[in-house]
């Protein structure tokens, strides 16, 4: 291990065998280790496995790829922690043991580009894998960070002292605890840069596209929790900005004083299309399904359960 760290790379990891992981997490170590990136170290926080997955991290760990620790978590956001306060890099990357950074010079070049800018967040490009099989780019949106999720976190890396000023992942949040932390480091007025690069493959979160409800709770209960101070968050209001993306202006416009001043309107503008957007998506999948109604066949009336005496002869049974 270098002498000095200036990236430690945090993946998360639980029964890999019985998940059928293995391949994947093989990738992800591949890659890591072709990284031009010389100045890191990787940290794998197991969930205590049960399956033998301990067993193939000793392997790993005893050729050097990686120091890991296993421990009962109750979330991969409580074992992200875990591996901040284990880290001894100035960086930290989040990642999934499915995902993989397919850009062998981004870690290196991505550090670099925090260091010029001392910056406190990096966000970037990364490629989804959707759970029904397609594949989509997801860019970095630094404009709409207070409204929906700016970023994937694999395609992030972040200050470690950034990360303990705003106090770590809130370990409540189970699926959204991520975009918390975004929005939370954002108020707090970390400063964010760009990567203008595609560096990492993940899977697009099936928790957060399988369980819409507990989602949408979620995200619900982070906008209460960030942005309570700043407006009355009634549930009619919290409803429309989930559902609708549909922000009151005079949230909005505190929330735009979190922007450099010259970025402010284009904050306010940005919002007003999300809006937009959200609406009138929410109209189109509504007709769809109004056309799919109509093209169901009419249920059929049940038989009269009667002994032939007709529907006005009152013997029914």
């Amino acid at each position: 291990m270098p002498d000095e760290i200036l990236l430690t790379v945090i993946i998360t990891t639980h029964n890999l065998l019985e998940k059928n992981q293995v391949d994947d997490f093989n990738l992800l170590l591949q890659l890591l280790d072709i990284q031009t990136l010389n100045e890191m170290e990787t940290i794998v926080i197991d969930n205590q496995s049960n399956d033998g997955t301990i067993e193939l991290l000793k392997e790993y760990k005893n050729k050097g790829y990686f120091t890991f620790y296993s421990e009962k978590d109750t979330s991969k956001f409580e074992g992200f922690n875990k591996g901040v306060l284990r880290a001894k890099g100035k960086y930290v990357m989040f990642l999934s043991c499915d995902d993989f950074v397919h850009d062998i010079t981004a870690l290196k070049t991505g550090v670099e580009l925090m260091e010029e800018e001392e910056a406190d967040f990096l966000m970037a490009t990364a490629y989804c894998r959707h759970p029904d099989g397609f594949v989509f780019e997801f860019p970095p949106s630094p404009y709409n960070i207070f409204e929906v999720s700016p970023c994937v976190r694999q395609a992030m890396m972040f200050k470690k002292s950034a990360i303990a000023k705003v106090d770590y992942f809130d370990e409540k949040f189970k699926i959204m605890a991520d975009y918390d932390l975004i929005i939370r480091m954002t108020m707090a007025r970390c400063k964010p840069v760009i990567f203008e690069k595609n560096i990492v493959t993940c899977k697009f979160g099936e928790k957060s596209y399988t369980l819409t409800d507990k989602t949408n709770e979620e995200i619900s209960r982070i906008f209460f929790k960030n942005y309570r101070n700043l407006y009355k968050m009634t549930d009619d209001v919290l409803e429309d900005m989930i559902k609708y993306s549909r922000f009151p202006k005079p949230l909005l416009e505190k929330l735009a004083e979190f922007y450099p001043p010259q970025d402010k309107q284009y904050f306010m503008d940005y919002a007003a299309r999300i809006e937009l957007i959200r609406t009138e998506a929410l109209k189109t999948l509504e007709a769809e399904r109004e056309a799919m109604r109509a093209e169901e066949p009419p249920e059929e009336k049940p038989a009269d359960d009667t002994f032939g005496f007709g529907d006005n002869s009152g013997f029914h049974f």
